[in-house]
């Protein structure tokens, strides 16, 4: 008998449950936002006693980075697989909204993302996002196109895109400024891309980011020779 109820338990909190599980904290987090998603709001919704959610998930916080992580997976999943533009730049513009859109449409799980989740999603999870926007800086710099570093585009790119979907979920629904976000990511387009004026010697700092895109193609330098290339040529890339 202990046997067959510790089948039944076992069954019980299985995948499907567990994908019940988060598909009713999901539901709850963007009905009423992050605090909706109560253990016992969630274990109720999802048709489960409040011990299961704990044995699956341990505490609130760690359900809400299962949830982070599910829906973070689902999101950067289509990112990757839509078809990318022919000009980089385009195909940056067209990423950023993406991207805000998400964020609009998904406000209290935005939240989540942009907090301090403990635990946090997997990093395999979040660097997978984080790499879907370096290759598309990455084919900007490989057309030369490219006035700063990779790494100081990357951060660019990241932090303003989701300070201005913050600052617009601040705003009330139907008075947010949905300009803000196209100002936003022109400025930093311009910031970031030989598209608009140049400024002095962006010719060599443009070259010099096309050649630190391009070191992993080389054969003919060392790990360490390589290593210390690609360090001049980022000094050299976001020198003022």
């Amino acid at each position: 008998m202990k046997d067959r109820e510790k089948v039944t338990a076992e069954d019980a909190e299985g995948p499907d449950t567990r994908a019940r599980i988060l598909a009713a904290a999901a539901e709850l987090i963007a009905s009423g936002g992050p605090d909706a998603a109560t253990t016992r709001a969630v274990a109720a919704a999802a048709g489960v006693q409040a011990p299961t959610l704990y044995r699956l998930f341990g505490d609130k916080h760690g359900l809400l980075s299962a949830v982070v992580e599910h829906e973070l997976t689902s999101y950067v999943a289509k990112k990757a697989a839509r078809k990318p533009h022919p000009d980089p730049l385009q195909d940056l513009r067209m990423g950023w909204d993406m991207h805000v859109a998400f964020g609009l449409s998904h406000p209290g799980l935005f939240a989540l993302m942009c907090s301090d989740l403990e635990p946090a999603p997997q990093p395999s999870v979040v660097g997978t996002g984080n790499e879907v926007l370096r290759r598309r800086i990455r084919n900007i710099a490989l057309a030369g196109r490219l006035r700063v570093s990779e790494e100081r585009a990357l951060g660019l790119v990241s932090s303003m895109c989701n300070g201005a979907v913050l600052t617009l979920l601040r705003q009330p629904e139907g008075q947010r400024d949905l300009g803000l976000s196209e100002a936003a990511r022109e400025t930093v387009m311009a910031a970031i891309s030989s598209e608009t004026a140049p400024p002095a010697n962006t010719e060599v700092r443009s070259a010099a980011t096309t050649l630190r895109a391009s070191l992993d193609r080389l054969t003919v330098l060392t790990p360490g020779e390589s290593a210390l290339l690609s360090e001049l040529l980022a000094r050299i890339t976001d020198a003022g």
